[in-house]
């Protein structure tokens, strides 16, 4: 189940980052749905590695070829099964690390808990496993598509670097403009800027991706266990290097009184609305109509190339210094991985709330 998302729209990954290939499956998903596959692809395409200056030189094709479940270019209700074949691994960049423990990489946690680890690319750890979910989240994307429900990622912070407003002050149509993903053209070129110059100490550097869900159904999410904030968080949180998830006012809300930050609920020629949408259009775990927004704080990227101090299998402390291709920042190829999260979230809400009608 560790594998597994979802409850009616169930997705299951496999594979390791050196291994033949990654790919999953897709259980729940309506029949009747025409597959866009050159959707499918571009997506992937957002965040395959060697894309742009600020990524991995890792070349990867990243090609999906579906297995199960269409014909004629739709869906049939069966399990859509998907496989992209690994291409381009170079295994013995880490040969020198076959032995020690990477600092904050999954290295001494996978070894202690299964006693045994792909050290090849952090094997099953590694960010190559997020592709599955951005092939199972353009399939839920087409599906919400449909029901005029829309994700829109981007960059909101490098570093120091940020954007000063929120996602009403940005055109986001502009995010795809520039490697950086940032809708603001001048920031973004800081934040390249900044990126590169991180790159060239061979150092990394962390950021901020932030998600706004426009057009999203009242009702969505449990009002317990099942909320749909923590939903989210989960499926936010479960992407290699997310270290934090707030929604709406998040961490604002501690230093604010509630006369502040209520949101007050007007007629708006027959629909009911809130004035203000600091709950991040989600109170009491079920969305109440209005925009649902987030932030996802992404850590540095742990693989430096630089040396670094260590202990290896024996306890021992050694120096070791990383080899191969690896982000300066995940920030820019996380941006589609979010957006990918959150539909499958969505739609497995969505079709939950279906079913109890």
């Amino acid at each position: 189940m560790s594998n597994t998302i979802g409850k009616l729209f169930r997705v299951t990954t496999f594979g390791e980052s050196h291994g033949e290939a990654v790919g999953g499956i897709i259980d729940g998903c309506p029949a009747g749905i025409t597959i866009d596959e050159d959707f499918v692809q571009n997506e992937l395409n957002q965040r395959k590695p060697g894309q742009s200056k600020i990524t991995t030189a890792r070349n990867e094709s990243d090609k999906v070829h579906f297995l199960s479940g269409i014909f004629d270019g739709k869906t049939i209700g069966t399990p859509l099964a998907f496989v992209v074949f690994n291409e381009n691994q170079h295994s013995a960049d880490y040969e020198n690390i076959r032995d020690i423990f990477r600092p904050s990489h999954a290295d001494y946690t996978y070894q202690m808990k299964y006693g045994i680890r792909d050290y090849r690319g952090g094997g099953r750890s590694s960010a190559r496993e997020t592709l599955s979910r951005v092939v199972a989240g353009a399939i839920a994307k087409l599906i919400l598509r449909e029901k005029n429900i829309e994700i829109q990622a981007y960059t909101s912070q490098i570093g120091n670097i940020k954007l000063n407003g929120t996602y009403k002050d940005y055109n986001l149509s502009n995010t795809e403009s520039n490697i950086v993903r940032c809708p603001d053209a001048e920031l973004a070129k800081q934040m390249e800027n900044l990126i590169l110059d991180v790159k060239k100490d061979g150092d990394t550097i962390g950021g901020v991706v932030s998600c706004v869900v426009k057009n999203v159904p009242i009702g969505l999410g449990e009002p317990v266990f099942g909320k749909l904030h923590a939903k989210l968080a989960d499926a936010m949180l479960s992407i290699n290097a997310a270290k934090g998830f707030d929604y709406g006012l998040g961490f604002d809300f501690a230093e604010k009184r509630g006369s502040e930050v209520n949101d007050v609920f007007f007629n708006d020629n027959g629909t009911i609305r809130t004035r203000s949408n600091n709950s991040g259009g989600v109170q009491g775990g079920i969305s109440n109509g209005e925009d649902i927004y987030f932030r996802v704080a992404f850590k540095p990227v742990a693989t430096l190339l630089k040396d670094q101090k260590t202990v290896n299998i024996k306890g021992e402390e050694v120096t070791f210094k990383t080899e191969g291709r690896h982000d300066p920042c995940v920030v820019p190829r996380a941006v589609p991985i979010v957006e990918s999260m959150a539909a499958i979230v969505i739609l497995d809400a969505v079709l939950q709330k279906n079913a109890t009608i």
